[in-house]
């Protein structure tokens, strides 16, 4: 520079293969953990705190109905083989989303053990704040009818199948902090105070 004022170098670019992608001096991104029962709230929550944070929002069954959207004649059924490879996609997007650096929304309706698998090895990489969305059971039994009928891409999902049945549910628990949000009438906390939830350090 003509002036011999130095400039400060720039953020080096990184390649695909360079794990080293967070600044040192930056914190851990927060990883927002929403779950919860199918029919329970969790991917309007997802979105809605997403917005509210200003970060994406990974939602697991958006990423198999896109893989439905590529596999014509793609029938739904437990453990279909779509729905064993949206769980290792679910953990490894959140995976490289961390390794940037990037903070943001996960919403699945796994239950612990599949949440604690997944999970656990990607704890050292972001801070963890955890939502367990609830509503009555009678209550997820009419959303999910509703949004099948409403929504289309719901026809990769086996939601009549889920819902014949009686299934328990067994919350994710972590050594994290943990929200329960009621989502029977908006929310429970409300979504301001869930906002501040996340994003207390």
């Amino acid at each position: 520079m003509c002036d011999g004022a130095r400039r400060s170098e720039p953020a080096r670019l990184m390649t695909w293969n360079d794990r080293t992608v967070t600044d040192p001096q930056a914190g851990k991104p927060i990883l927002m953990i929403v779950s919860g029962p199918a029919g329970s709230g969790k991917t309007t929550l997802a979105h809605r705190l997403a917005a509210a944070v200003g970060c994406p929002a990974l939602c697991r069954d958006e990423l198999k109905e896109g893989m439905a959207a590529t596999s014509p004649g793609f029938v739904p059924g437990p453990s279909d083989p779509l729905t064993m490879k949206t769980y290792d996609l679910f953990f490894a997007v959140i995976r490289l989303l961390l390794e940037y650096g990037v903070t943001h929304v996960a919403e699945a309706a796994f239950q612990h053990t599949n949440w604690l698998r997944g999970l656990e090895p990607l704890r050292p990489l972001a801070e963890l704040r955890i939502l367990r969305c609830h509503v009555p059971d009678s209550l997820a039994r009419i959303r999910a009818e509703e949004r099948r009928s409403d929504q289309p891409s719901r026809a990769a999902h086996d939601d009549a199948g889920h819902f014949s049945m009686q299934r328990s549910f067994e919350p994710i628990q972590l050594d994290a902090p943990t929200l329960d949000v009621d989502t029977t009438n908006g929310y429970d906390p409300d979504l301001e105070a869930i906002t501040a939830f996340v994003r207390s350090r």
